[in-house]
């Protein structure tokens, strides 16, 4: 018998009580396996294949030498992203896409704003930086697993940039990560993959930069509405996930000079 989501979370919340069991196995504080890997592509100015579980995404950015049109004669570059999933990146295959769609044009834009959060745009001139993100298999935080990748290869182009002698300051003002949290039979779980992401009564992305400002929440009550104190607890889960990915990214990154340092 299914115990209602009540007794679940007055279990969960119980000090002695047992961890709530996930499908997988995992703690409800745990994140998948993450793995960053940079310099996925050679010829990208900059490139990362991140894995976070079973989802992988490809992350290559490529520098053009051109602001938009909107832009130019202003001095300031400009950081954009597309995201696309592989036609059998899932259990049955997805159409390819000549244009994006809704799903994906607002992806492309999370991206993209994440990016720019921690971006200075007048220190690589009037140049644009595009991150294609492509879903190699997907299985839940595609989006999020994107902007993880994103990050590491946004910086290797700014270090392909330094390298031609083209920056006139650090670019990055620090690194940005984003992780997946939700309520699962009322229990607060990160890192959902899509088992859970299909099932959750609530779900959320949020976006954080390493000094942990935010750069942007979204959240659903997919089946239930949900608590401020609900609300709280997802963002204390999400921030501590969070923490886990910018260690991470900065282990990865080392001290390139293109990063302030961490605390």
């Amino acid at each position: 018998m299914t115990r209602p989501p009540e007794a679940i979370r007055r279990h969960s919340e119980h000090p002695g009580a047992p961890e709530f069991a996930r499908h997988d196995g995992r703690q409800t504080r745990a994140l998948r396996p993450l793995r960053l890997e940079r310099g996925a592509i050679p010829h990208a100015e900059g490139s990362a294949l991140v894995s976070l579980g079973r989802t992988r995404v490809l992350c290559a950015a490529t520098v053009e030498d051109r602001a938009p049109p909107w832009r130019r004669g202003k001095g300031l570059g400009w950081v954009t992203a597309e995201y696309g999933m592989l036609p059998r990146s899932t259990t049955e295959r997805t159409p390819r896409a000549v244009q994006a769609g809704g799903r994906t044009h607002e992806i492309q834009r999370l991206i993209g704003r994440s990016l720019r959060a921690v971006t200075d745009l007048a220190a690589f001139g009037e140049r644009t930086v595009i991150i294609d993100c492509d879903v190699l298999e997907a299985d839940g935080g595609t989006r999020t697993a994107a902007i993880n990748g994103a990050l590491v290869a946004l910086h290797d182009a700014f270090v392909t940039l330094s390298n031609r002698g083209h920056l006139v300051g650090p670019p990055l003002s620090d690194v940005v990560a984003a992780v997946s949290v939700g309520l699962i039979d009322g229990v607060p779980c990160l890192d959902l993959d899509y088992n859970e992401d299909s099932r959750a009564q609530v779900d959320m992305n949020v976006v954080m930069t390493g000094a942990g400002r935010y750069v942007e929440l979204q959240g659903t009550g997919e089946s239930t509405s949900f608590s401020e104190t609900d609300l709280r607890g997802l963002l204390k889960l999400a921030r501590s996930g969070i923490r886990r990915v910018v260690t991470a990214q900065r282990r990865l990154l080392g001290d390139s000079g293109l990063l302030p340092l961490g605390s």
